[in-house]
């Protein structure tokens, strides 16, 4: 029987570059062979699709409920036509598929958008090496179950006062919903020179992403970021996270 994938989350506040760590990390693992990986865009902002250079034509929060009750083509029943719908969602590449959450449509909640999430992620997860979920800020995925309990918790942050404060306050919601500290890393991103004099306890960075302008120049250009040169500072610095993170999975079978 295929083994279970290693899940990753990456979570923080917005603005700290949770979706360029995501695809980066993404890209390395298909570097290392590490494949196929599920990229899951958690974010009803969805962007990971553009940092992986692909194109996304649905979502799931686009998905009608009444749908999956009233629409069943004869001869199928809910749980076939849950599974045909979600492989039309996914975007198929080169060593990854990609599944994005998106906005439900008009007024109607996420509920309906999350329960197709946990069922399709738990149908397909044994396809995949690695699952890597770009969360939205906050902790919403995880205390609603919708992505599991992740193997592996980034929290991304910048080496700023809030960045710092954002981090704690994650872990803490985190290990309060039964996460254990073992699995919750910071992620140190577009680092520069120091930290702020804030209290984190003993937590020690898993890694620590320089400021890169090969990263700044892909997002002026509107180009994936995931593409920039395997020779850039920020490239090389999540390649090596990805070969610790091979390393966690690896204890863990």
């Amino acid at each position: 029987m295929p083994k279970r994938p290693f899940t990753i989350a990456l979570s923080g506040k917005g603005g700290t570059g949770k979706t360029t760590v995501s695809s980066l990390l993404i890209r390395s693992f298909i570097d290392i062979g590490e494949t196929p990986v599920l990229a899951v865009d958690a974010d009803p902002n969805a962007n990971l699709h553009e940092a992986l250079g692909v194109t996304v034509v649905e979502t799931l929060g686009s998905m009608r409920e009444e749908a999956f009750t009233r629409h069943i083509p004869p001869g199928m029943n809910r749980q076939d036509y849950i599974r045909l719908r979600f492989r039309q969602a996914l975007v198929e590449a080169h060593g990854f598929d990609l599944v994005a959450m998106g906005r439900p449509e008009g007024s109607g909640c996420y509920c309906f958008a999350n329960d197709l999430l946990t069922e399709c992620m738990f149908q397909l997860e044994r396809e995949y090496r690695f699952i890597v979920i770009d969360t939205e800020a906050g902790m919403e995925h995880i205390s609603r179950g919708t992505i599991g309990k992740p193997d592996m918790l980034l929290i991304v942050s910048d080496p700023g006062a809030r960045g710092l404060r954002t981090f704690a306050r994650i872990k803490e919601i985190a290990m309060q919903l039964g996460l254990e500290p073992e699995r919750i890393h910071i992620v140190f991103n577009r680092f520069k020179s120091g930290t702020a004099p804030v209290d984190i306890g003993k937590d020690i960075p898993i890694a620590i992403i320089p400021d890169d302008s090969q990263v700044e120049a892909a997002d002026l250009a509107a180009t994936p970021v995931s593409q920039i040169p395997a020779d850039s500072p920020a490239r090389i610095a999540v390649l090596n996270l990805a070969q610790k993170i091979r390393i966690f999975a690896q204890e863990r079978s």
